[in-house]
């Protein structure tokens, strides 16, 4: 089995179920990983068994290293993804991909001139629940889709994050951090947008950490944490999001598509699994969908063992760099709407993913079968 060798960097909260997974691909493996707190690497490594722990440009000097993951902070994505490439790598990042889309361009343009590839999370959709949706859309279940909402209302993650202070500077807020997983699942669903519009404000300005790290240290807040966004996709389709570190109790849905013939109840898109529900038009009641696919459990890592598939088969990996910058200009087009007072209409469009074959699961990730339909 031909394997692709990926180095990490970042060893913080996420780096830990990213490590999980990746040990458990079998066209991957993790020779190293990194962090400007060398310690927080050594403990990673041996924690989760792998071979070095060593900085972040000794990482990206090892030409053993094929592929770097970076799980660095949203302010560092695009620095650590532009020097990763400059190394001659490819490149996984966490969402988002940078904090505005002239940062993503010019990761866009040195990966093309280098022939590399970037892919860009969250690899949520390529789950049971969201694959499962996928194909409910796709067969007609629901009809065409008209309209559909989503919500991620919260109060902030002051009260349990070590260190929260940067989900309240530039690249933060509900939107940047949370907005990837209900976009993407947008895109992946309905297709590329045309043009989005919002209402932003900043409720609180100053917040208290009550986590036990840094509790009660207070953290200026500097960008919106209340965000209530219109989108326009191609498909014809309006749907509205809203994102919010302002609210204490809520209990809307997550994810709802309405169609000419009926509705989607869509998962927490932040999630693998389901439930996914559908009513159609006549229904007396909702009825819930078996998952059609696999990794229904946390899969995060999932789109770096199918990034390294398609290196290796020659084809596009699904959660790729168009998908992930068409999403950035969404998130900054909602901040620039409503500073501006106008729609943004969006200027780099995607295509929607392949979605998965049916039963696709990590038992039979690498069965010939499999493989033949991945090809």
């Amino acid at each position: 089995m031909i394997r692709i060798n990926v180095g990490v960097i970042g060893c913080g909260n996420i780096s830990a179920i990213y490590l999980s997974n990746l040990s458990k691909f079998p066209n991957v493996r993790v020779l190293a990983c990194a962090d400007i707190d060398i310690e927080r690497a050594k403990a990673r490594a041996v924690e989760f068994n792998v071979k070095k722990a060593c900085s972040v440009e000794e990482l990206l000097q090892d030409e053993e290293i094929q592929l770097v993951v970076n799980l660095t902070i949203p302010q560092a994505h695009a620095e650590v993804c532009l020097r990763a490439l400059e190394a001659g790598k490819h490149v996984h990042v966490e969402k988002p991909l940078a904090t505005d889309t002239a940062s993503a361009r010019q990761i866009e343009s040195v990966a093309t001139a280098r022939n590399l590839r970037v892919g860009v999370a969250p690899d949520t959709f390529l789950g049971a629940g969201l694959q499962t949706t996928r194909k409910i859309l796709d067969d007609g279940w629901i009809g065409r889709p008209v309209a559909a909402t989503a919500f991620m209302m919260s109060h902030g993650h002051e009260r349990w994050h070590p260190d929260p202070a940067f989900f309240y500077q530039k690249g933060g807020g509900p939107m940047y951090d949370m907005g990837p997983y209900y976009l993407t699942a947008f895109v992946h669903l309905l297709g590329p947008a045309n043009r989005v519009t919002a209402s932003t404000q900043t409720s609180f300005p100053e917040r208290t950490i009550l986590s036990e790290q840094k509790r009660g240290e207070k953290i200026q807040v500097e960008v919106p944490t209340h965000i209530a966004g219109i989108v326009d996709f191609e498909c014809g389709a309006v749907a509205t999001l809203v994102t919010s570190f302002d609210v204490w109790h809520a209990e809307l849905p997550r994810i709802e598509i309405y169609g000419t013939e009926g509705t989607i109840s869509v998962p927490d898109p932040n999630t693998f699994g389901g439930p996914v529900r559908v009513r159609r038009y006549d229904a007396n009641e909702w009825i819930e969908m078996p998952l059609t696919h696999g990794f229904s459990e946390n899969s995060r890592g999932l789109a770096v063992a199918d990034m390294a598939d398609a290196i290796m088969k020659d084809r596009p990996h699904r959660a790729s760099l168009e998908q992930g910058l068409h999403v950035l200009e969404m998130m900054e087009g909602f901040h620039t709407a409503s500073t501006q007072n106008r729609h943004v209409e969006l200027a780099y469009k995607c295509q929607r993913a392949e979605p998965l074959p049916v039963g696709f699961s990590l038992d039979n990730f690498f069965s010939t079968s499999q493989i033949a339909i991945l090809s």
